[in-house]
């Protein structure tokens, strides 16, 4: 994969015979110029022509990598695994939706019980999860949250309240007291937002 192309604004691109314009770029007399200073970057979509763009170094597209600290949403469960939806990587928002899997087998640290799925998360939880396998078009990426800073950092009851953590796998309802059974993560200081 070659690196990304770096451009200043009033550079010129290509002719508009070779590119369709896209976010970052304007027109004049037949050429597409940069109206930004960052990176050129040219997607297919589908068109006869690529388009091309300019985008920012923020705005360049970050991927889960493995080791990556992750912050996902639960989108299912069943007795096997946990669906989720990768929102961030650290504390950058992702702008493209991924997937990702937690294996039952992976929530844990140890398992001196048969651990369940719905024991350890409910989908709309919040999750910070570590990536342990990556992904490709087809799969999902895995995830584990076999750590004890890893876990379920935001829930909410059945009665619609944010819970509160009363230990490492209940969380609690401040409303109704009712105990739900969560893998809870002991969240560190730089996983905090102010």
């Amino acid at each position: 994969m070659s690196p990304m192309k770096l451009c200043v604004p009033g550079d010129r691109l290509c002719s508009t015979d070779d590119c369709i314009p896209g976010t970052g770029v304007y027109l004049r007399h037949g050429y597409i110029y940069s109206s930004l200073a960052g990176y050129i970057l040219r997607k297919n979509e589908g068109e006869e022509l690529p388009v091309i763009s300019v985008v920012r170094e923020t705005e360049t597209q970050l991927l889960p990598d493995v080791g990556a600290i992750v912050t996902c949403k639960v989108t299912s469960i069943n007795s096997r695994f946990a669906k989720v939806h990768i929102l961030y990587v650290g504390s950058t928002p992702l702008k493209d939706r991924f997937r990702g899997t937690i294996r039952v087998r992976d929530a844990l640290t140890f398992t001196l019980f048969q651990v369940e799925t719905y024991k350890s998360f409910r989908p709309g939880d919040i999750v910070l999860a570590k990536v342990i396998s990556l992904g490709d078009v087809q799969s999902n990426y895995l995830l584990t949250t076999a750590e004890n800073e890893l876990g379920v950092v935001v829930a909410h009851s059945e009665a619609g309240a944010q819970m509160v953590p009363v230990s490492w796998c209940e969380m609690q309802c401040p409303r109704t007291h009712a105990k739900e059974f969560r893998k809870v993560a002991r969240v560190q200081p730089e996983y905090l937002l102010a």
